[in-house]
């Protein structure tokens, strides 16, 4: 049995997440010898989607591939890096001619070779309470496919399931039990305390939280949360300027490299 480590990391929000993340992910790779990392990044960029810099700055503090959500189309000029970069994903459900004439920018998977090791990343997008897109399951269901089922499936395959229901959520996880190796939430920002190992060997989390500044509402300005619950007026949002609090959320699994199986999964 040849044991590896993932880390998957939960939404950076805003400047004082891609801080802590450059501060603390170097070091939580060296000190539990993680060999394989996805970010998910998407509110990099003051909270709503990224720049290249940002994507940069994530691939320097540690991330293999950077993973996205909704809100990645923010920032017309960042759709060449999702056009360019292979290891900057966006939600691979998005139907084709979503964003432009043709196929939608970018890719939803990569495949890439570590350690002798096929590490497969996936990144969907859920349906329920956001807009409708393609189908997450049929398209895991497609993807799998395209990298080989089931004798020649890689032996490492991570999803991130950015999307807002939880019955959505753990829906996919045993939907994908025994074909992926992590099933991770993201999107709510708000960790959840239900990590586990499936029954068919899948690790799950419903939501890996977010890197950001803990004391704020989803990492922005707690005042302009209240304001837009209070008044039901849509003020623009925006991170929370203080220095406390700032924490990386995620997870921690280890996988059977040749059987893709999950040994365990741990928040951090």
């Amino acid at each position: 049995m040849r044991i590896v480590k993932a880390a998957m990391i939960g939404d950076v929000v805003g400047s004082q997440g891609l801080e802590v993340l450059e501060s603390k992910l170097p070091s939580l790779i060296k000190e539990r010898n993680i060999d394989f990392v996805t970010v998910n990044g998407e509110n990099a960029a003051d909270g709503f989607g990224m720049t290249e810099s940002d994507f940069q700055r994530i691939i320097a503090a540690g991330a293999n591939v950077v993973t996205s959500g909704n809100h990645v189309w923010e920032k017309r000029e960042f759709w060449s890096v999702l056009e360019n970069e292979k290891n900057m994903l966006r939600p691979a459900n998005y139907p084709a001619g979503a964003v432009t004439s043709s196929d939608t920018l970018g890719a939803g998977s990569v495949c890439i070779n570590k350690q002798e090791i096929k590490w497969i990343v996936i990144n969907l997008q859920g349906r329920e309470f956001m807009n409708a897109i393609d189908c997450p399951f049929r398209c895991f269901d497609d993807l799998v496919k395209t990298y080989g089922e089931p004798a020649d499936t890689p032996p490492v395959v991570l999803v991130d399931f950015h999307a807002e229901s939880s019955k959505e959520k753990e829906a996919l996880g045993y939907y994908a039990d025994g074909r992926a190796s992590v099933i991770a939430g993201t999107h709510t920002h708000i960790q959840t305390a239900d990590e586990r190992i499936l029954p068919k060997g899948s690790a799950y989390i419903t939501d890996l939280g977010m890197t950001g500044n803990t004391d704020s509402v989803i990492g922005m300005d707690p005042k302009i949360c209240i304001e837009r619950v209070r008044k039901q007026v849509l003020y623009h949002m925006e991170t929370v300027t203080s220095d406390k609090s700032a924490k990386i959320q995620g997870i921690i699994a280890e996988i059977d490299a040749d059987t893709g199986r999950a040994i365990s999964i741990e928040r951090i």
